[in-house]
């Protein structure tokens, strides 16, 4: 994720705020019947999965290094099951890449995390600032989740950073748009993480898969339902996906892959994943 759960007026600069906000509805008891039914086993489900997950690594940690052979397969499994528990679809189109290298995709909810760990092995690559959030910060750090600063004078040790994960054959994925938005259109990619992947330091030939994630809201519901960006909060937004009567579902779209010695430099990268990401969104 690229916002905290609440995002402040404070911190608009890094939020996107192109399209007006949906006012919330006042939940009926019938849609509080349906919170706690899908809200109950899914918090079962993520935390308990994350107690397994924690357990497995005092036991991987040492015997693997930063390799981690099992436990994302936890989360891959947690993944899974929240989209039952929600009662959600995911519809998948094309393959994961296989090998090492890194993915980027188009970011429209926090229902992302769930979409796209569910379908392949990935550790998440986020601003430094997420480690700090409560609650997502000790979850993206169960998982594995890279945590770079922005900073030019740390541009070589995040280069490092990044290089030990994917030689360790970590899968790593961004979003290269640096914010959520309505799901509704794909924002210029931001060209910074991209550059790590072309640095002669890296001393390889990785891949870059583009993924598009497309959702469908429910019947007679606005079309950016599951979009969450601006102020929305999260606690809001998770019990309005709860409450939905029937749910819409969300397509994965694997595009093929790219080499990096392919791109003469981290601007055309950028573009090349952008245009895929737009076409699977308006395709």
């Amino acid at each position: 994720m690229n916002r905290p759960p609440s995002a402040s007026r404070a911190a608009a600069s890094m939020t996107w705020h192109g399209a007006p906000e949906p006012t919330p509805e006042p939940l009926t008891p019938w849609d509080w019947v349906r919170v706690i039914r899908r809200g109950v086993p899914l918090g079962i489900t993520v935390f308990g999965g994350l107690a397994v997950l924690l357990a497995l690594r005092l036991v991987e940690r040492p015997v693997f290094g930063m390799s981690r052979p099992v436990t994302p397969w936890i989360t891959r499994g947690v993944c899974r099951a929240a989209f039952f528990w929600l009662g959600m679809a995911r519809h998948v189109r094309g393959q994961p890449m296989r090998g090492p290298g890194a993915a980027v995709a188009n970011h429209a909810s926090w229902l992302d995390i769930f979409a796209l760990n569910a379908g392949d092995c990935l550790y998440f690559v986020a601003k430094a600032e997420v480690a700090r959030w409560p609650g997502i910060g000790w979850l993206a750090r169960a998982t594995g989740t890279v945590f770079v600063r922005r900073a030019p004078r740390e541009a070589r040790s995040q280069a490092d950073l990044l290089s030990a994960r994917l030689t360790a054959g970590h899968r790593l994925l961004f979003f290269p748009e640096g914010t959520s938005t309505d799901g509704q259109r794909v924002l210029q990619f931001k060209t910074t993480l991209f550059a790590p992947l072309l640095s002669d330091d890296l001393n390889n030939d990785w891949q870059v898969q583009p993924i598009t994630l497309k959702y469908v809201a429910p019947e007679v519901s606005d079309a950016a339902f599951y979009g969450w960006w601006g102020d929305m909060a999260f606690a809001g937004d998770l019990l309005k996906v709860l409450a939905t009567p029937k749910q819409g579902h969300v397509e994965v779209i694997y595009h093929p892959a790219v080499r990096t010695s392919q791109m003469r430099d981290r601007k055309a990268l950028a573009a090349w994943c952008e245009a895929r990401v737009r076409e699977g969104l308006e395709g």
